[in-house]
């Protein structure tokens, strides 16, 4: 099955050293989810065209610096082919701005949250979800990296995760071939840390740091929610 990697948002170069582009983060997840997956990576933020649902096996819709409210060339045109993607029921996958940009697209609002960021490693209780999602802890620790959040999800949406921070962690929609969440399970341990040390003094002061980075060395479910995710795509591509 091929996935197409609709990038909305790159590494810093500090971080492309390190750990290689965006991109790399989604295949790594996947590859390691379930054997048979490819790969194509459209460049969404340089206004790279998205192609036709019809040359469209499954999509991932990335993460980014923007928000759904920013004025770029190319989120007008994101949001028209989330629209398609999503009525031609070829299976949908949002993660962190790429939940909110869906969630917006699709009919709900997303907004800059009063509560400040979300970052370091989070605990999120799981809802009503596919059988594959069901951790025996009924809950999924995940890193996260965000400052927006979807206050109101799409009517035709359900959250399945939650937090007193991100009371709508994770949407599953109704036409059974699209969900998203806030957090981000393609993130390796270290390139966490990486991207909390990022944001030290921009916006976070040292004990916020400190506080994320002491979060991240406690167990992760991301193995977990990656084969997860992979689960969604080979069952939704089945119907």
């Amino acid at each position: 099955m091929k996935l197409t990697i609709l990038l909305t948002g790159e590494n810093s170069k500090a971080l492309r050293v390190n750990f290689g582009p965006y991109a790399s983060k989604f295949e790594r997840m996947f590859k390691k989810a379930a054997p048979g997956f490819t790969f194509e990576t459209v460049k969404v933020l340089e206004s790279e065209p998205i192609p036709d649902v019809s040359q469209l096996e499954g999509v991932v819709v990335t993460g980014s610096a923007k928000g759904v409210y920013d004025d770029t060339e190319w989120m007008e045109p994101l949001r028209a082919a989330i629209r398609r993607i999503y009525a031609a029921r070829v299976p949908m996958l949002g993660i962190c701005f790429g939940h909110q940009i869906m969630a917006d697209a699709l009919g709900g609002k997303v907004v800059k949250s009063e509560k400040g960021w979300g970052i370091g490693r989070h605990v999120y209780k799981l809802g009503e979800c596919p059988a594959y999602f069901n951790h025996p802890s009924g809950e999924l620790a995940i890193a996260a990296s965000h400052q927006d959040q979807v206050i109101d999800p799409p009517k035709e949406a359900r959250t399945f995760i939650s937090s007193d921070f991100t009371p709508n962690a994770g949407l599953i929609y109704d036409n059974g071939a699209a969900m998203s969440m806030q957090p981000h399970p393609e993130f390796e341990l270290e390139y966490s840390a990486g991207i909390v040390e990022l944001r030290r003094n921009n916006p976070l002061n040292d004990n916020e740091v400190q506080a994320a980075l002491d979060s991240l060395s406690a167990p992760m479910d991301n193995d977990f929610v990656g084969k997860a995710l992979g689960r969604f795509f080979l069952e939704a591509a089945r119907g």
